[in-house]
């Protein structure tokens, strides 16, 4: 017999499918946006891994089964804690009409910044898009106005570019933040880590196998991850103009 397939999670079950409780006035007045912003301030201080219902509850001076009320799962708490971030974004980017090239750097330029409030927020960003209120508003901002400029009237052209900004920007904030909680948790900044590895690539090189390390260590310039993250930007911003303009081309010649 075939094992049985789980069926799927029914949308009522989304946290937000789930209607906010009344007020209640003791012990403690509590709302869903008091629960996020207590865990958001466990995350900011402590890291992801520490933010539970029951910290949560216990910053909030109430018992674990009065947030239950509002989210009853750590998983449902994590969705409202992104949305809350995505609210950060929501209503601050570029006016509609804006070349694209102003509305792509605008939301990388927003999205890493949030990240850089709130280092667990890359964490939660995943393949699949949130469907929190501002995460929705975010997305629909973000590709009205991208519609808005010419060659992007049709909307897989503008997923298409959204996806790819975006994809660069998840990956360089993913390594940013990596790198900042390697730190964080080794006491090392990079100028330490490099002087503590530097004896080893000293012995790596001398080999001779590795012209290119070696060139990387003797000539790169090594910019800041402003820079680094700039230059990388530009060059995603730059390839999708230039895929665009391709693509007018081609239609130029079809008309």
């Amino acid at each position: 017999m075939s094992a049985r397939r789980k069926s799927p999670t029914p949308a009522a079950s989304l946290v937000w499918e789930r209607s906010e409780p009344a007020r209640r006035p003791a012990p403690g007045p509590l709302s869903r946006e008091r629960i996020v912003r207590a865990a958001i301030a466990i995350a900011d201080r402590e890291g992801l891994t520490e933010v539970s219902l029951r910290k949560v509850a216990a910053k909030l001076h109430a018992g674990p089964m009065r947030l239950y009320t509002y989210t009853s799962t750590k998983e449902g708490l994590l969705e409202l804690m992104v949305d809350s971030v995505f609210g950060e974004l929501v209503g601050k980017g570029p006016a509609r009409g804006a070349d694209f090239r102003k509305t792509l750097r605008s939301i990388a330029e927003r999205v890493r910044q949030a990240a850089k409030r709130h280092p667990w927020f890359v964490d939660l960003l995943g393949p699949r898009p949130h469907l929190g209120p501002n995460a929705l508003d975010h997305y629909e901002e973000s590709l009205a106005a991208l519609s808005d400029d010419r060659g992007f009237e049709q909307i897989d052209d503008a997923l298409q570019a959204y996806g790819t900004l975006n994809a660069y920007v998840v990956g360089a904030i993913k390594t940013e933040a990596t790198s900042l909680r390697a730190e964080h948790e080794s006491g090392l900044n990079d100028s330490d880590w490099q002087a503590a590895t530097w004896p080893y690539l000293q012995r790596v090189i001398a080999t001779g196998r590795f012209p290119m390390i070696e060139k990387v260590v003797r000539e790169a310039t090594h910019p800041s991850s402003d820079v680094t993250f700039e230059r990388g930007l530009e060059s995603v911003i730059e390839g999708i103009a230039a895929g665009l303009a391709a693509s007018r081309a081609v239609n130029r010649r079809r008309t």
